[in-house]
């Protein structure tokens, strides 16, 4: 017997997916359609009799024949689909349903929930997994959550398919709000001559966005020069950058052109530029205003024609206050300035990186890319990324090479993100556990963690689920946790 469904506000944050959502992103479900593929009368009466009254328009297939058939005549925001089917299952019908609509959310739903079930449906293309019996509770969050994160995706789509008529993004992953203006900016600064200021932590992916200004300006043909100056010792900044003559220095054995000669015509791209001693600050000062400068050692101007990018992670501003940064030169520097967000406030993001990175690193090494498993995201989710996304890519390229299996499970994380709140010996333990067993113990976990982050307050724990009160003792029984004694404020 399944449990009946409930309202609106008792559903708890769905864990399972390609990404991790809460419910309050998705639609309201007033007018969308669901199509669901399911050989037991039983099971599909039961379906359509729950989203009906949650306000779903249904439409019912017995086989998966008679499913591609109504796929091909009507339009669908969600597909419920077995997986034990007569003839092709569910996991075979897959690549056939996203040939015919390659953005339709599938949720599989099936009685044999093995762990290598799941990977091989979420590799297939479905979004999400669910067991018989299910609850309704999570079956109905899993399907808002599925229908309004592919709306999202497909707006964004859209979005930066309109973007790409002016500007490409290959290498810069993002759907997050900050990320969309950011591109719009990009978009915006790339076609003109203009002095731009990219501000951000460290490993925000400062140099991806020069590289991609540059890439679509009219100086795309010409160099892109990149020096970090923060890098490159004090003595030797000047000579770097403005070149130097024969003899100008003991080891100037000849002439030498330096980096502004280089990028002629092109894009230089000053890196960690608030580091830069006060003495180099006036002579690039110079170069932005009249474009002019002379080797080291020279009494020749040499003229040159080149566009010039800047980037920090130091505070500007608060630098020139305490006289550690020229405020002539900031002023030059900040024609533009685009602001890249820290990962830790764009976290809708961290999926769409995650994938990216695991894909890019399993094809660099001739591997298959591990499906990150619901444990890891929640880690990843929960984990404030002090290195942003140089630290995220790092943590995926650990992965693909330690993985020994299909999954990314928690053990292949870094130690930082694992901290001593999940473990993975269930995973570890008996590979052959059903879905169930394996998202119920995920589900205690992530309880008894949040409940002990919240010093035990139940009411402080069940807002932050989003659930009624009510709900969250009702868990707190049916999973067996232990709840201790609040600690005194």
């Amino acid at each position: 017997m399944h449990d009946l469904p409930r309202t609106e506000g008792d559903r708890p944050e769905a864990v399972l997916g390609d990404q991790t959502e809460r419910p309050a992103f998705a639609a309201h479900p007033a007018g969308q359609r669901i199509l669901i593929v399911d050989d037991e009368a039983g099971i599909r009466d039961s379906l359509e009799t729950l989203l009906t009254l949650e306000g779903f328009r249904v439409d019912l297939a017995a086989d998966g024949a008679a499913g591609l058939e109504q796929l091909s005549r009507n339009v669908y925001d969600l597909m419920l689909l077995d997986l034990a089917l007569p003839g092709q299952s569910g996991i075979d019908l897959l690549p056939q349903i996203h040939a015919l609509v390659p953005e339709l959310p599938v949720i599989m739903i099936t009685a044999y929930g093995t762990v290598g079930n799941v990977v091989d449906a979420i590799r297939a293309g479905a979004c999400n997994f669910i067991q018989k019996p299910w609850d309704n509770e999570k079956l109905l969050a899993d399907i808002r959550v599925a229908i309004g994160k592919n709306r999202a995706e497909q707006e964004v789509v859209h979005l930066k398919r309109t973007l790409r008529q002016r500007v490409s993004f290959e290498n810069i992953v993002g759907k997050s709000e900050a990320m969309l203006q950011l591109f719009d900016l990009i978009a915006q600064v790339s076609p003109s001559r203009s002095t731009v200021l990219i501000q951000g932590e460290s490993g925000t992916g400062k140099e991806l966005i020069a590289k991609a200004i540059h890439a679509h300006s009219p100086r795309r043909d010409k160099p892109f020069i990149p020096v970090n100056t923060g890098a490159v010792p004090s003595d030797l900044l000047e000579s770097t950058l403005f070149g130097h003559e024969r003899g100008a220095f003991t080891s100037a054995v000849a002439a030498k052109k330096g980096l502004f000669e280089v990028a002629d015509g092109g894009t230089l791209f000053l890196d960690e530029i608030g580091t830069m001693r006060m003495d180099m600050q006036a002579k690039i000062l110079r170069v932005l205003q009249d474009r002019r400068f002379m080797h080291v050692g020279g009494t020749k101007e040499i003229q040159v024609d080149i566009r010039i990018l800047a980037a920090t992670n130091v505070n500007l501003e608060q630098a020139v206050k305490e006289g550690r940064f020229r405020e002539d030169l900031f002023y030059r520097l900040n024609v533009i300035s685009l602001e890249l967000p820290p990962l830790r406030n764009r976290k809708e993001d961290i999926p769409l990186l995650a994938n990216h990175y695991l894909k890019f690193y399993a094809e660099e090494n001739g591997f298959t890319p591990p499906v990150l498993a619901p444990e890891s995201l929640r880690l990843m989710m929960d984990y404030d990324w002090p290195g942003n996304v140089r630290e995220l890519e790092n943590a995926m390229e650990r992965g693909v090479v330690l993985a020994n299996g299909p999954m990314l499970t928690p053990d292949l994380l870094p130690s930082q993100l694992r901290g001593n709140t999940f473990s993975t010996a269930l995973l570890e333990q008996k590979p052959d556990a059903s879905l169930f067993d394996v998202m119920e113990e995920i589900e205690r976990r992530i309880i008894s963690d949040r409940l002990e982050r919240c010093n035990w307050n139940q009411t402080e724990t069940s807002e932050y689920f989003r659930i009624p009160l009510s709900t969250l003792n009702q868990k707190i029984k049916r999973l067996d946790i232990t709840l201790k004694k609040r600690s005194k404020e």
